[in-house]
C-alpha cells in the first residue's frame, strides 16, 4: 500500500470552491479505486495551503485509478471546475508509504 499526498497551494480568496472541489472528490475518489483519506483545508496559519491524501495498492493501481477517475462524470466535471474558477495555484504529488506500522494507540 502506498499513500499519496496531494499538496495544493489554493487562491485564499477561493476557499470555498476549494471545499466543494474537495467534497467531490469525496464522491468520485472511493467510486473509482482509491481509498479517501481526506482534503483539508486551511484552517490555522498559512491560508493557501491544502492537502488530499489517499491510499492505493502500488503505481500500477494508481494509474488504472487515474484512468477510471479521468472517465467519471464527476470527476470530468471537477477538473473543470478547477480550471474554470482557478482556485488552484500549485499542485504537487508524492507518493510515501508507511513505515511505522505497526503503531501503537493513543
Amino acid at each position: 500500500m502506498i499513500t499519496c499526498f496531494i499538496r495544493y497551494e489554493i487562491d485564499p480568496f477561493k476557499k470555498e470552491e476549494f471545499a466543494t472541489y474537495s467534497r467531490n472528490w469525496g464522491e468520485a475518489i472511493p467510486r473509482c479505486g482509491a481509498d479517501l483519506i481526506g482534503y483539508f483545508g486551511p484552517h490555522e496559519g498559512s491560508a493557501t495551503t491544502a492537502y488530499g491524501v489517499y491510499n492505493i495498492e502500488n503505481l500500477a493501481a494508481y494509474e488504472a485509478y487515474r484512468a477510471r477517475l479521468a472517465a467519471d462524470p464527476l470527476g470530468r466535471e471537477n477538473y473543470a471546475f478547477s480550471r474554470r474558477e482557478r482556485f488552484i495555484l500549485k499542485e504537487d504529488r508524492i507518493f510515501l508509504k508507511n513505515v511505522s506500522s505497526p503503531h501503537g494507540g493513543m
